[in-house]
C-alpha cells in the first residue's frame, strides 16, 4: 500500500484565486509567493504574522523567481519583468529585461523555476483549443538573455524542477499524464536523453506545479485528482496527500524547517454547484510533512 499523509491539509490564506499558481517559498523574507494569473495578481504570505498582500500586474503571470538581491523576476504571459516589491510607496515597480515568444501571440508564459546555477527555465503554453504543441521550454540568465532549450514543442508546460546536483530537469505536458527528465546542462541551456519518469493513474489527471525535496524526491501536484504525490528518484509513488479542493496546482516546501507543505489551488472548471460544495478552492493549503524541502536557487542577477 502507497502511504498516505493521514492529517488534513489546513486552509492556510483564503485568497480564492481564480487561478492560483507559481509557489515559491523565500527563505530570505520567509515568506511564500504566488501568483493568480486570471486575475493578474503577484500574491504574498508572511509566515512571522500570518499577513498577506497582492499587487496587481499589467498581464497574467505564470512563474516568478526571487534574485540574489531580494528583487523578483516575474515571467508575464508576453515578457520577463524585474520587480522590486520593497519600494517605500509600496508600488511595484517593474522593469522590462524580454520578450517572450512574440512570433506566437497564442502564447503564454507558464510554469518555471530556477535551475541550481541560478537561471529561470520556464515554458510557454499554447492557449488556442486546437491544442498544437507551439509551447516551447526557455532558459533565462542574466549573462545570456533567453535562450530556448532543445525540447520538443509543448501545450501546457508543467512540473518543472531540478534535482539536487541540478544535473536533471523534471517537466511534462498536462495534456498527458506524464512526468518526464531529462539530462540537463545549465552553462550550454541544454538538454539531452529526455525519458519517462512517472505515469498517472488515470488519464483525466493533469500533472501540475513540481518541487524536488532535500532527498530528491519529487512532489506533484495533480488537477483534477485532489492530491499531492511523492515520487521517488525511481518515479515510484512514495506518498499521497489528498487535498480538500479538486485543482491543486502547484507546491512549495517552506516554513522554518522548510517541512510545512504549501499548496496553491485553482478555481477554474468549477460548476457553480462545485464551487458551493468548495468555497476555498483558489486557497492555498498547509500541511507538516515531517520531510525537508531544498530552496530554489536565487536567480542570479
Amino acid at each position: 500500500m502507497t502511504p498516505a499523509i493521514s492529517a488534513t491539509p489546513s486552509l492556510l490564506v483564503d485568497s480564492r484565486c481564480t487561478h492560483g499558481e507559481g509557489a515559491l517559498w523565500s527563505p530570505r523574507r520567509q515568506c511564500l509567493f504566488w501568483v493568480d494569473i486570471s486575475e493578474r495578481r503577484l500574491w504574498q504570505y508572511l509566515a512571522a504574522d500570518g499577513s498577506r498582500r497582492h499587487w496587481d500586474l499589467p498581464d497574467r503571470p505564470g512563474c516568478l523567481a526571487e534574485g540574489d538581491d531580494g528583487t523578483l523576476l516575474l515571467a508575464l504571459a508576453g515578457s520577463l519583468q524585474r520587480a522590486d516589491i520593497d519600494a517605500a510607496d509600496g508600488t511595484l515597480a517593474l522593469q522590462w529585461l524580454a520578450d517572450v515568444q512574440p512570433e506566437h501571440p497564442g502564447t503564454r508564459s507558464n510554469d518555471g523555476r530556477t535551475d541550481r546555477a541560478g537561471n529561470l527555465v520556464f515554458g510557454t503554453m499554447n492557449e488556442d483549443p486546437a491544442r498544437e504543441p507551439l509551447g516551447r521550454f526557455y532558459q533565462y540568465s542574466a549573462r545570456h538573455g533567453l535562450r530556448p532549450l532543445d525540447l520538443p514543442g509543448v501545450v501546457i508546460p508543467n512540473a518543472i524542477c531540478f534535482s539536487p546536483d541540478g544535473s536533471t530537469m523534471y517537466y511534462c505536458d498536462s495534456v498527458r499524464p506524464e512526468i518526464w527528465c531529462c539530462d540537463y546542462d545549465p552553462a550550454a541551456a541544454r538538454c539531452h536523453r529526455p525519458r519517462l519518469f512517472a505515469r498517472l493513474e488515470d488519464r483525466s489527471w493533469e500533472p501540475d506545479g513540481a518541487i524536488i525535496d532535500a532527498e530528491g524526491s519529487l512532489w506533484n501536484a495533480q488537477w483534477r485528482a485532489s492530491r499531492v504525490v511523492r515520487y521517488g528518484g525511481d518515479g515510484r509513488i512514495e506518498r499521497i496527500v489528498p487535498m480538500p479542493v479538486t485543482n491543486p496546482t502547484c507546491v512549495a516546501l517552506g516554513g522554518a524547517d522548510l517541512t510545512t507543505l504549501m499548496v496553491t489551488s485553482s478555481r477554474l472548471d468549477h460548476s457553480a454547484e462545485a464551487l458551493a460544495a468548495s468555497p476555498h478552492a483558489g486557497g492555498v493549503f498547509a500541511i507538516e510533512t515531517g520531510l525537508a524541502g531544498l530552496p530554489d536557487a536565487p536567480f542570479r542577477w
